[in-house]
């Protein structure tokens, strides 16, 4: 087995994990704990990262791969990897936004960014797996 071939479920299980953290980096701040919430987030944001370098690592290693599937289940697919890609894209400078203030001690506008980046993150995360799971595991299966 190749990298190639191992970095899909490596690349799932990091953003099934970032989507934990960012869940519990959320849940620690609407507790009013601000040093959980940090940790959790710059966690979040590390796995995110690694996520990043082994998805590029597997597009340069395979390149992109086509949804196997036909029908509704394709056009639920693309639908899902349109959203996701998008959003993807987007949150970069949200997150980037949300950190530099946090850096910084804005936690006003800290606060203003990560209501749109958070709920995006978290999707991104989620459907990252569901992507994954419908790719290499859903549609090989459906005849």
């Amino acid at each position: 087995m190749g990298l190639g071939e191992i970095l899909p479920p490596i690349n799932a299980s990091l953003n099934a994990t970032s989507a934990v953290l960012i869940a519990l980096g959320w849940r620690a701040i609407r507790a009013g704990d601000r040093d959980r919430h940090r940790a959790f987030m710059i966690s979040a944001l590390c796995v995110s990262a690694l996520f990043l370098a082994g998805y590029l690592t597997r597009v340069a290693l395979t390149g992109t791969h086509r949804f196997p599937g036909t029908g509704p289940l394709r056009s639920a697919y693309l639908l899902l990897l349109g959203s996701h890609t998008v959003l993807a894209a987007a949150i970069v400078p949200l997150i980037g936004f949300a950190v530099y203030f946090a850096w910084k001690g804005r936690f006003d506008a800290h606060r203003r960014v990560a209501r749109f980046a958070i709920p995006a993150w978290l999707y991104v995360s989620v459907t990252g797996v569901i992507v994954y799971l419908m790719l290499y595991w859903v549609a090989p299966n459906v005849s």
